[in-house]
């Protein structure tokens, strides 16, 4: 009878570690899904502003129709990137790019650098891009914990049994992406 006990307590407290190591790993994957959630909302606040900074930019610099289809180009490709973080973290780069390469263009007219709607759309683009790093940090922070979740014993047992898969990091993969060109925003 007492060995039946033992096993019996044996049983329910590995039942309990497993209930414990699955609850948590859920957690963790729902943490990732929110922090994504809030980037993606700020990707998107990004991508509004665009269209605006763009107009803004063509009303004094029109005949520089290269960099302005490029930033529409990238903003249209970040907006519908593809199904994997990865890929739109790639399209993001990219946009970010071209936006420095639009705001290199601005240097060049200084009516257009006085003008107080550029102006205002470049505080919007600056503040929604601090939002994004914060977001990105979050994100990735959360991401590095799941994954490490994911690896680790004996979790990683639980992982595997109920098929959790690593999250992808936002980064950029691309070195051209990762070098940013110098913006002046003064």
């Amino acid at each position: 009878m007492t060995t039946v006990l033992i096993v019996a307590a044996l049983l329910v407290l590995v039942g309990l570690v497993v209930a414990l190591l699955y609850n948590r790993l859920v957690a963790q994957r729902n943490r990732v899904d929110e922090a994504w959630r809030q980037v993606d909302v700020e990707l998107h606040r990004r991508h509004d502003l665009i269209p605006n900074i763009v107009e803004t930019v063509k009303g004094y610099a029109g005949h520089e129709r290269e960099t302005l289809d490029a930033v529409v180009q990238a903003r249209g490709d970040a907006a519908s990137a593809g199904s994997s973080r990865a890929d739109q973290a790639q399209q993001e780069g990219v946009l970010g790019q071209a936006l420095g390469r639009l705001f290199a263009l601005a240097e060049a007219y200084p009516d257009l650098k006085a003008n107080t709607t550029f102006l205002e759309l470049q505080r919007e683009l600056a503040s929604t891009e601090d939002r994004i790093a914060a977001g990105r940090r979050y994100y990735n922070a959360n991401v590095r914990e799941l994954n490490t979740s994911i690896e680790s014993f004996p979790s990683n047992l639980i992982a595997g049994m109920f098929k959790f898969k690593k999250a992808e990091y936002f980064e950029v993969e691309d070195v051209a992406v990762r070098s940013a060109p110098t913006v002046d925003f003064t």
